[in-house]
């Protein structure tokens, strides 16, 4: 397939390396394994006008719909929706400030309804920005009026969804429609460079894995007089479980992701652990630590904390037979010295001035944020597919079987989890009053002293 641009679907999909300098050093694979990945561009092919709509206009959406605009020619944000007016506004001038186009204001929609009103105006693709509780709804939306979507992670709050999210996922794939999930390392070229080396055999067979993401707390707001309880909990969203699935769902997904896409597995159990310690506002835990174990035998620890003036570590590593990898740009020996490195093109010359021991890939860019839009805009107009919800609805499963264990203190499986009828929050939505005490779970039973 042509679109005229000189740019084809068999070069979409058949070279092995990303454009410009992440051709520059292809080292020597470890096995005879060769791995294909797909090509990553600097932006992608022009084609017939792409129109998208933003759904949830709060800090990620207003981004996402940028980065929608920076990935190519002859693509426009033609409509927004929120729950809230104040946030179609900021996310309308954000639109005209940074991506100089203007939004129709009868496209501009408020309410609860407005993802519909948003997938009904005319659009191509649908970016889903809303807090995660949302989305197995609105994609399900989506797929079904035959729209691209692009949805951030993660996909889902618990199993009733992410069943919605695995349904909807082969509904897109019936239909030919790209999906991408804003798992953003798989669009980032040094974790795609590192994946395809594994693949090769660099560190021999996986044997054991860890992934963090411990950090300084997320925002909160306090509650406005002027709100009610839901407009309260939907503003403070990051910090109640039934719209957010709680940090270990909502943000450390990025790293179960990534050790799900390396090792090609998922999880069977769970046994995690965790609690509350300086949260202000919410339901939320600050930390868990979840002990995983796949089918082979090989282990993966989690770990991830949101809590002031601690030891931070945001990252992925992975142990094998022959070596060891932190997953993002560096690749170790068996003697746990460096063999291989991917760095910013700006240090080659200084790299120049002396002798490495090790082998080196520079790269000139590497922002996820715009590839993954690139990636998507580059899908569709080439026809090739690219469907990323079951995998991302797979890695939501196991950080809310992990939440669960943790919650309850007990070993929890992926087929419990799997088979759950668990489904956090309302059915019917309403600014209005709502239950905002927090009720923090407590694995356990407490300890009780005997009496004399």
């Amino acid at each position: 397939m042509s679109n005229g641009s000189g740019f084809s679907r068999r070069s979409f999909i058949g070279t092995a390396m990303t454009a410009g300098a992440l051709a520059v050093a292809c080292g020597q694979a470890k096995s005879s394994k060769k791995v294909t990945v797909p090509t990553m561009l600097d932006t992608a092919p022009d084609g017939p006008e792409l129109k998208a709509g933003l759904v949830g206009c709060g800090g990620r959406g207003k981004g996402a719909a940028i980065n929608f605009i920076n990935a190519g020619p002859n693509l426009k944000v033609t409509a927004v929706g929120d729950v809230f007016a104040d946030r179609v506004q900021e996310a309308v001038a954000m639109v005209k400030e940074q991506g100089k186009q203007d939004v129709p204001a009868e496209n501009c929609f408020v309410g609860f309804d407005a993802f519909q009103k948003v997938i009904d105006s005319g659009v191509d693709v649908v970016i889903l920005a809303t807090p995660p509780h949302f989305r197995p709804q609105h994609f399900a939306a989506a797929v079904a009026a035959g729209k691209h979507v692009f949805m951030e992670k993660p996909v889902a709050v618990d199993p009733v969804g992410i069943r919605s999210i695995i349904e909807s996922a082969g509904q897109a794939k019936t239909k030919n429609l790209c999906v991408v999930t804003g798992t953003q390392r798989h669009h980032q070229r040094c974790y795609v460079e590192i994946w395809k080396r594994l693949q090769e055999g660099a560190i021999g067979d996986i044997v054991a894995a860890r992934a963090y993401w411990n950090q300084n707390k997320l925002w909160h707001r306090d509650k406005d007089p002027k709100w009610s309880d839901m407009e309260w909990m939907i503003r403070d969203w990051v910090n109640w479980r039934w719209l957010s699935g709680d940090h270990i769902v909502e943000q450390h997904v990025h790293n179960l992701d990534v050790i799900h896409w390396f090792t090609g597995k998922y999880p069977v159990k769970a046994v995690g652990m965790g609690g509350r310690a300086q949260r202000v506002t919410g339901d939320q835990y600050d930390y868990f630590s979840v002990d995983y174990e796949f089918d082979n035998g090989m282990h993966m620890l989690s770990m991830c904390r949101q809590i002031n003036d601690c030891c931070n570590n945001v990252s992925e590593f992975l142990v094998g037979t022959n070596g060891s990898t932190n997953c993002a740009n560096t690749i170790y020996g068996p003697d746990g010295k460096v063999v291989f490195m991917i760095k910013p093109a700006a240090e080659k010359e200084k790299d120049a001035q002396q002798k490495l021991d090790y082998e080196v890939m520079y790269i000139e860019k590497d922002s996820p944020y715009d590839q993954e839009h690139i990636d998507m805009v580059t899908a569709i107009r080439t026809s090739t597919p690219l469907n990323e919800a079951e995998a991302t609805a797979n890695s939501t499963l196991t950080a809310i079987m992990g939440r669960e264990s943790a919650y309850s203190g007990t070993e929890t499986t992926w087929q419990e989890m799997m088979d759950s009828t668990m489904r956090l929050g309302p059915t019917e939505y309403a600014l209005g009053p709502a239950d905002t005490a927090p009720v923090v779970p407590k694995p356990g039973k407490a300890f009780e002293p005997k009496k004399a």
